[in-house]
């Protein structure tokens, strides 16, 4: 059979996959569904091995890259999930204090990826914590079903204070100048907004396609935003009008980009909604702003 291309799948296809990655369809579901598109030299589960995440030949920065002093650390979350695994991550050869940077997964752990783009914010010159979630289930199981499975069962909430402490830790930390911010994907894009709602010394919050914090909320708000949305997610782009009303009426500092025919989970590299180009210009926007705010 010949290698499935991206271009030759319906955006149903996908639309499907993103119902399944946020648990609105289970396994058997997806798969029920997914059949109908099952056609010509297309099967089932040459579509399931297309959609699915590839850990091994995405990563961009190896885990010992000796450009980096990259290690996982273990910090208190009095209010959240007790101890939580993280990986710090900072440049090898710097001598100067850092800019911080918190690294927030998406609804399924601290999975390659998620330690991948943390790598990738230390190499841009910042100390870098990507905690998992997970650690008092677990830590991440090692595969992004039963890491979905395991988020489920915590309170979103209590997570958030596992990333708010994780903002803490890396603030007093000895090798990071004070300033912090914070950059989440999906999930995590939603744990930026509300660390910005709820954190008034944030320095930068930028979440990718994350659902918004209720309009009551945006007058708490004292980091500057940098807000990325994918052009064909309207599940989370409902949300942006209204947010962006209130982001106006208050006066507060944000920029938002639309990346136009792009998937939600655009800048993830392992899947087949990765966009290259959307991904790579939202991730030099996401530098040069972290770069003004936290230096």
């Amino acid at each position: 059979m010949n290698e499935i291309r991206k271009e030759d799948i319906k955006q149903e296809v996908f639309d499907l996959y993103d119902d399944y990655a946020h648990n609105r369809l289970n396994r058997r579901e997806f798969m029920q569904k997914l059949s109908v598109y099952a056609v010509g030299g297309l099967t089932i589960a040459s579509l399931m091995s297309f959609l699915m995440p590839d850990y091994v030949n995405a990563i961009q920065i190896k885990p010992d890259d000796p450009r980096l002093q990259s290690e996982y650390i273990s910090y208190q979350s009095l209010k959240g999930g007790g101890t939580i695994k993280a990986l710090l991550s900072k440049p090898s050869d710097t001598k100067e204090l850092l800019g911080g940077i918190v690294v927030v997964h998406e609804n399924r752990g601290l999975n390659p990826y998620i330690e991948d783009v943390a790598r990738r914010a230390a190499l841009a010159g910042f100390i870098s914590i990507a905690p998992d979630a997970l650690t008092p289930l677990g830590g991440y199981p090692g595969n992004d079903d039963e890491g979905r499975t395991l988020q489920s069962k915590r309170n979103r909430d209590e997570m958030l204070e596992d990333f708010k402490a994780a903002y803490d830790y890396l603030k007093d930390h000895k090798n990071c100048n004070g300033k912090v911010g914070v950059v989440g994907f999906c999930f995590g894009g939603w744990i930026s907004n509300m660390m910005a709602v709820q954190l008034p010394g944030l320095s930068a919050a930028v979440p990718f396609y994350g659902s918004q914090p209720t309009s009551e909320d945006v007058p708490k708000i004292k980091a500057p935003l940098l807000l990325h949305y994918a052009g064909l997610d309207t599940r989370v782009n409902e949300g942006w009008p209204a947010y962006e009303k209130a982001l106006k009426e208050h006066g507060k500092e944000y920029k938002a980009y639309l990346y136009a025919n792009v998937n939600h989970g655009f800048h993830n590299d392992t899947t087949p909604r990765y966009d290259k180009a959307a991904a790579e210009l939202a991730w030099t926007r996401t530098i040069e702003f972290f770069n003004e705010k936290l230096k």
